[in-house]
């Protein structure tokens, strides 16, 4: 097997590569992608130049693995997160949804048609149904809402 080895070192690296990526495809989450992906590219390399030896190899595959985890994890932090403390709290991604109420609000309450279900809905000031509110937040499973007002489409009226 070591002969094998040592006289097809590209092999064992796409090989190696290969289990690793399959590996990662079974779900550990990110951390063998890398590995997985240097080990391909050293095979690839040691296709392309045959006389590169092992301890060459293995030098690669360790700068290969490093660089694209530390170029995963820079390019990561640069993006920007934008819902990541709401992932479990779905109803929190309804913050800034426009609806139209379905009945007159009565103390407050009424309730509108968001995707396919009705939401209950609470505003500080009486609205009539058919209104175009938006909401502003999330009390449990009571979404509070304010009127929508296009500020835009006020300002081409009085044009």
């Amino acid at each position: 097997m070591i002969e094998l080895i040592s006289t097809q070192p590209a092999w064992f690296w796409l090989c190696l590569g290969g289990l690793l990526l399959i590996s990662e495809l079974i779900g550990t989450g990110g951390y063998l992608l890398w590995t997985g992906i240097a080990a391909v590219l050293v095979g690839f390399i040691a296709l392309v130049l045959p006389f590169l030896g092992w301890e060459w190899q293995g030098i690669l595959f360790a700068i290969f693995t490093i660089v694209s985890a530390v170029l995963w994890r820079k390019w990561l932090s640069g993006r920007q997160n934008t819902k990541a403390d709401d992932v479990n709290q779905i109803s929190h991604q309804l913050i800034g949804i426009k609806a139209r109420l379905l009945t007159d609000t009565e103390e407050g309450f009424s309730r509108v048609r968001l995707a396919d279900g009705s939401w209950r809905i609470y505003s500080d000031i009486p609205l009539l149904a058919d209104t175009e509110v938006v909401v502003i937040t999330v009390d449990g499973i009571t979404l509070k809402v304010k009127p929508y007002s296009d500020d835009s489409n006020h300002e081409q009226d009085g044009q």
